[in-house]
């Protein structure tokens, strides 16, 4: 009688071919390559458009291949000015929208992880209570509260600041609780071992839940600098001067309701510069990103 043959693993091809045909393959990669070219369509046609002229733009049929005025629309936006937003650079609109968006994001993670340290850690009265209230105001997102909140920063003097611009916006309950949530899964004997070393809690928190929140902090980083970058409503309402306004609300000025008298091929390369800085955080971060999603890295 012939022995029985040891399981050798299945390679990655056999793998792949487990419970799948390979017609179900063949479509599955033509329905995603479809979902692509439908997504990132688009996109391609505004970069089409940002290197042709305005006449051309507006004499359709738009070609489906670059022009040859990549160079001039590009340096025109970025260093020349656009007219119908006072003659600011695009330039000056990308730097407004990278300090808002930087600091909406450092500000909200420094604050959430700071009150997560602290209710998680520390033991003082109506601990609890505080936790909830921030927890009330995920229902009292910035439209609820526009009114109160322009008065105190007109009365602050921060219209048409940085400052306006960020401070009502770094609070955060969502970024709170998932700290929280996470500092909750640290195990007790680590924090005993901390304090049986001599750690005090600064030396703890920089030494110890810093190092192991950093997945965490990447991955709300990217949803919180793209939440900076694409807001639009309160720096609509705290800028007044075109050279305060950031790219979302410079691209709303640039488009007039006659097509003659829009910049199209101005607001074609805003419109690419815009998606340009969240794209690249996106990428540069990725796999920090999808880290801080699916692992605690305990």
């Amino acid at each position: 009688m012939a022995e029985p043959k040891a399981l050798v693993p299945a390679s990655g091809h056999d793998k792949l071919m487990i419970g799948q045909s390979i017609a179900g393959i063949y479509v599955a990669h033509a329905i995603l390559i479809l979902g692509i070219v439908i997504v990132a369509f688009p996109i391609y046609y505004t970069f089409v458009a940002s290197t042709h002229s305005l006449q051309t733009i507006l004499r359709p049929p738009l070609p489906l291949l670059p022009g040859d005025r990549f160079v001039e629309n590009y340096y025109e936006a970025l260093f020349g000015g656009v007219g119908r937003i006072g003659g600011v650079s695009v330039a000056t609109l990308l730097v407004n929208t990278t300090i808002v968006a930087l600091g909406i994001a450092i500000g909200k993670i420094v604050i959430s992880i700071l009150s997560a340290y602290a209710i998680v850690f520390f033991r003082f009265p109506f601990r609890m209570v505080f936790f909830w209230l921030i927890f009330i105001t995920l229902m009292l997102p910035v439209e609820v509260r526009i009114l109160p909140t322009y008065k105190v920063m007109v009365d602050l003097g921060l219209i048409d600041t940085y400052t306006g611009l960020i401070l009502p916006l770094i609070a955060s309950a969502t970024a709170t609780l998932l700290f929280r949530q996470f500092f909750l899964t640290i195990p007790g004997e680590l924090v005993e071992a901390a304090r049986v070393d001599g750690a005090g809690p600064w030396r703890f928190f920089k030494d110890i839940l810093l190092p192991l929140s950093r997945t965490n902090i990447a991955a709300l980083f990217v949803i919180l600098f793209i939440y900076g970058w694409t807001q639009y409503l309160w720096p609509l309402l705290v800028t007044n001067r075109n050279d305060m306004n950031t790219i979302v609300i410079a691209l709303k000025k640039m488009i007039s309701f006659a097509d003659a008298d829009t910049e199209w091929h101005l607001v074609m390369v805003t419109s690419m510069l815009a998606i340009v800085p969240p794209i690249l955080v996106v990428v540069l971060m990725q796999r920090w990103f999808v880290r801080g999603l699916v692992d605690t890295e305990k």
